[in-house]
Order: structure tokens, then sequence, then C-alpha cells
């Protein structure tokens, strides 16, 4: 092998290891990785399973051992731009006994085939009115984050996908399991409903099934794989 060829290889294996030394083994790069392209996004949600028109607000209830849990989800007028796209701003609020115990602004937005995408999130939790931790939160394209699928544009069953990517923090995973579902929940009943299967690999404890409604056109019912409790739609308004 020649004096210059010895350099070129040399050369080369400098080149490599600087780029392997600047990524971190378990990084989004070698897990998960979506091409993101602003201009295949808009703030405009009408995906059937998962529609977000703004002003219209869902609440929901469960019965925890803690007392009565109520959920109000309201998609708001206004958009934020999270990794050069512009995403529909979703406020969700959760109450425990009718106090305030967690406050959460979510990033929405949905791409040209009709996929919609979760960006992120801004949270907090509270007790007795105080913030006690914004753990949770992420944005897509900051510190390694990547936005995932809320919901798919043509979902089947055996999908499997990223719902949301924030190394150690935000995990959230979804299979498809079923269409054509029923299901009866205080708001209604419903037979054209899509059943997902959500997972964490953070909390192997945080396990449930997900209804998606065509006739609510976001989700109708929840039900934890752990204990069986059901948050249930109650009410929308637009």
């Amino acid at each position: 092998m020649s004096k210059l060829t010895w350099v070129l290889v040399a050369a080369i294996i400098i080149i490599l290891g600087v780029s392997f030394l600047g990524r971190k083994k378990g990084s989004p790069e070698d897990e998960y990785r979506p091409v993101i392209n602003a201009s295949d996004f808009s703030a405009d949600i009408n995906n059937p399973y998962f529609t977000l028109v703004p002003g219209t607000k869902f609440v929901y209830e469960a019965v925890k051992p803690e007392g009565k849990e109520r959920i109000e989800i309201t998609v708001l007028d206004e958009t934020k731009m999270v990794f050069d796209v512009e995403t529909r701003v979703v406020k969700d609020q959760v109450f425990l006994n009718g106090e305030l115990i967690e406050d959460t602004l979510d990033w929405y937005a949905q791409d040209k085939e009709g996929n919609v995408w979760y960006f992120g999130e801004e949270t907090a939790e509270y007790e007795n009115g105080k913030v006690t931790t914004t753990a949770g939160s992420w944005e897509g394209g900051v510190d390694g984050a990547m936005p995932g699928i809320a919901m798919k544009a043509n979902p089947q069953v055996g999908d499997s996908y990223w719902q949301e990517f924030y190394k150690g923090e935000a995990e959230d995973r979804a299979d498809v399991l079923a269409l054509g579902e029923s299901v009866t929940v205080p708001y209604g009943s419903f037979t054209d409903c899509l059943k997902t299967y959500d997972y964490t690999p953070l909390d192997p404890n945080a396990k449930e099934h997900k209804y998606y409604c065509k006739g609510v056109g976001f989700v109708t019912l929840e039900v934890s794989l752990e204990n069986d409790e059901r948050t249930e739609l109650i009410s929308v308004t637009k």
C-alpha cells in the first residue's frame, strides 16, 4: 500500500472517529429519527379520528382512589412554531375533587397525508395551587426530542408507532388493535371506533386501551390495564 493510500485511510478513520464520538449510543439518532419538512404540515387538523377545531372542548371524568377526576381539553384558536412547523395549541387541564393538579399545553400538526403529529408539550403539576414539577415537558427539535404520531391517516390493525420521543422523559408508543369497535360513554354510543394499546418503557404499569371514534373525532374512552379504571367522555361543546 502506497504512502498516499495510508494517508487517505488514516484520514477516513479520523473522520469516522469524530463522527461516532459526537453521537451518544442510544440517542434518538439510533432509535427514532423522523424526517420533518415544515412545508408538509398544517395547523388545520381534520383527521376523522383526531379532529381539532378551535373552540371545541372535550370533558372527561374518572373515579380514582383519591376521588373524582375531571379532565378538560380545549382546542385553542392559537398556534405555536415548533421545529419550524406551525402547530395547533391544545390546553389540557386535570382536576381532582375540583382542584387543579395538572395544566398542559400540547402542540399538534397534520401532514399532507393526513397523519396527525404530536410536537411536544409544556406541562406543570400542581399541589395546593403551587407548581411542584414540570417534568415531562418537551419540544420537538430541542435537546434531541422528536415529534411522534398522534393518529395515522389510515390506521390499520398491527400498526405500531412512537407518539413522542424524548429520551428518558417521554417515550410513549401505541399499537392499533382493532377497527369498527363499539363504545358507550356518558356522551353517547358509537360504533366506528379505533382501539389502540398505549404504553411506555419508562413506566411498565402505564398501559391502557384508548378508543377514538369518528362520531367524536377524538379520544372517547380510556381504560387502564392496571386497574380497569375508565376515563369517559361526558361532553363536547363547540
